[in-house]
């Protein structure tokens, strides 16, 4: 080996040793600062950047500008505690525009001995995404969930095993190719390339879930602030994604309408004094709340507040379970739901969640990841720091440092897929 390739090698590594995830959301833009551990099986959280996201809406780019801005912030933020430069993230997507559905792929497996290869795996992945997409749409995720070798289901791992047939199993995530697009074009231009893309529900899934529930079954629900994503597992695998329009932005603008108030105010008093489940409140606790055009503070009961937010909460839960159970799922969450996002955080919500479900529910709090614990031990950065430990385990092996736009990436899909799959199970 000669002196540049030591240096190639050096520089690579120390691209390697540090992985960024950046959440860009409707309320907030997140950037988590990672460093891989010398033995390189875990990461220590260095670094954490946030800035109050402007320009999107519900996952989309609306004003180009403000939203590279709001990227800038957080970068420059998470830059300033890690003490390094960011030059790449692993970026997160969510929104309306995502979509995820299962499918199914079949091949004949080939060769004298008829023992199923990588390249079979590969051949009936291929198999299972073979079909036309809508116009303005990409494959953003296929995830494989079991696989079934001639008339074997449930098999995990065929790679060895003998037979003349191979079925696999997927979820596919799609995602509006504009969309995407746009909020990768946000993070370029806020001077930063994206190494890859991973969807919401997986990132938050990778802080928050242990290997059990994922085993069991249940549910993750990512309350953002324009939309509540979740994803269903079981048996270790993803089966189901899904999005309801209804966030934590419509929680402050029901306080707002309802009480009088300007929003900014309305997102503060939320945070501050709201309780989703009206029985949780004392009848005599009481808040001040600013009133607008100049006028004075008024001093309100609270339990005024919990009756805004109770029925708005009890609406996301009835929307979730109708739409868990529209895909044949509502027997299958013997773990229960794990709530996460910002909206998790407010007082009530596991409370009226379990009352809805009929099931145990708890707050999902980044884990697995050591480093600047009491900073990112909130459901608010669940998606950020899930990214940064999704980045960990799903890295490309020969990343240089340069990406590419991080959508449609085939090569390092396939070498991704293979790792998270064979490995990370």
């Amino acid at each position: 080996m000669n002196g540049w390739d030591e240096l190639a090698e050096g520089i690579v590594a120390r691209n390697e040793r540090y992985l960024v995830g950046l959440d860009v959301g409707t309320t907030k833009v997140a950037a988590i600062v990672g460093e891989v551990t010398g033995d390189g099986t875990g990461v220590e959280i260095i670094g954490i950047g946030t800035a109050d996201s402007k320009g999107i809406r519900r996952g989309a780019v609306v004003n180009l500008e403000e939203a590279v801005e709001s990227i800038k912030k957080a970068i420059e933020e998470a830059e300033l505690t890690a003490g390094i430069e960011i030059d790449s993230v692993y970026l997160t997507l969510s929104g309306a525009h995502i979509k995820g559905f299962n499918s199914r792929g079949v091949v004949a497996v080939s060769g004298k001995t008829r023992e199923i290869t990588r390249d079979d795996v590969r051949r009936a992945l291929d198999a299972a995404k073979a079909f036309a997409l809508p116009n303005g749409r990409e494959i953003l995720h296929v995830l494989p969930q079991d696989f079934a070798v001639d008339d074997e289901e449930g098999i995990a791992d065929p790679v060895g095993m003998t037979g003349s047939r191979l079925d696999v199993n997927v979820h596919i995530v799609t995602g509006g190719a504009a969309s995407m697009q746009n909020l990768v074009a946000c993070v370029n231009r806020a001077g930063v390339a994206v190494v890859d893309t991973v969807l919401e529900q997986i990132a938050a899934a990778e802080a928050v879930l242990t290997p059990d529930e994922r085993e069991l079954g249940v549910a993750l629900v990512d309350i953002g602030g324009g939309t509540t994503d979740f994803a269903i597992f079981e048996r270790g695998s993803l089966w189901h994604t899904g999005v309801v329009a209804i966030g934590g932005d419509h929680f402050t603008n029901d306080i707002a309408v309802g009480l009088r108030t300007p929003v900014p105010d309305a997102e503060k008093l939320k945070r501050r004094c709201g309780c989703a489940l009206n029985a949780m409140v004392g009848e005599d606790e009481t808040m001040e709340v600013a009133s607008v055009g100049g006028r004075r503070p008024r001093v309100m009961s609270r339990r005024i507040l919990s009756q805004i937010l109770q029925p708005r909460a009890e609406q996301v839960f009835h929307m979730l379970w109708d739409e868990i159970d529209k895909a044949g799922c509502s027997n299958s969450l013997h773990s229960g739901i794990v709530l996460t996002g910002g909206g998790a955080s407010l007082d009530g919500m596991a409370e009226i969640a379990e009352q809805i479900f009929d099931l145990p529910v708890r707050r999902g709090v980044p884990a697995g990841a050591s480093g600047l614990g009491d900073q990112t031990s909130s459901p608010l950065y669940a998606t950020a720091v899930g990214a940064v430990m999704y980045a960990s385990r799903n890295r490309p092996q020969s990343y240089s440092g340069t990406a590419s736009s991080g959508v449609g990436r085939v090569a390092e899909w396939f070498g991704a897929m293979f790792r998270e799959f064979f490995i990370g199970r």
